[in-house]
């Protein structure tokens, strides 16, 4: 028997190894996708058909999609949407195919900056634009609030407080941004060291010597 005949069915086997385990570190990273998916802000179903998505080689279609994590046909289509919608997915078209196929975006530093903008533009922005709505019904046209009754006064506070805290958090959003778009690994981490001080400001402090 030649060498060439002997490799085959080992071939064969080692290729259908490979595809076992392949397939199920897929699965592994999907159920961890969509586990994680509230933290990112989004459905489970919609983050395992995008944890599907980045992991597949080939854009695939919705009937691929469904037979794969077992979905129905309405449910992938909506989350589909939601996902072209976030700028995470996009839709193309194969050759001789009527079907429309996805393939996901790769790149996980553009997949979080993504994230970051469309999660601020979803939720933040909009929680912002009806605080500052509560805290203006407090204040009458032409009116102050420093004409307004006490507790008034402390209400109108407390929503400027968390009105203060969503600006700043847009404002980290905001300068985090273009970093993460262009990879700034270096600044990133700069960022992160100087808040870790801010922080604990004993942290780069020398111990004293407890010595006499």
């Amino acid at each position: 028997m030649s060498s060439s005949e002997s490799a085959g069915p080992d071939s064969e086997t080692s290729d259908r190894v490979v595809s076992d385990r392949g397939r199920a570190a897929v699965d592994r990273f999907v159920s961890l996708w969509g586990e994680m998916a509230s933290t990112w802000g989004i459905n489970r179903t919609m983050a395992k058909i995008h944890a599907l998505l980045y992991c597949a080689r080939q854009p695939l279609n919705t009937d691929q999609i469904m037979d794969r994590l077992d979905v129905s046909r309405g449910n992938v289509n909506m989350n589909l949407r939601s996902l072209v919608d976030w700028n995470l997915v996009d839709k193309t078209h194969r050759s001789g195919s009527r079907k429309d196929f996805y393939h996901a975006e790769t790149d996980v530093w553009q997949i979080t900056a993504r994230i970051i903008e469309e999660r601020q533009r979803r939720e933040v922005h909009p929680v912002r634009s009806q605080l500052e709505d509560c805290a203006g019904l407090l204040v009458p046209q032409d009116d102050s609030i420093e004409d307004r009754p006490e507790a008034e006064q402390e209400l109108h506070r407390r929503f400027t407080n968390l009105i203060e805290l969503l600006k700043v958090l847009e404002g980290v959003s905001e300068a985090l941004l273009p970093l993460v778009r262009n990879q700034n690994v270096d600044q990133i981490k700069q960022l992160l060291d100087v808040a870790l001080r801010l922080g604990n400001p004993d942290a780069g402090e020398t111990p004293a010597d407890p010595s006499p």
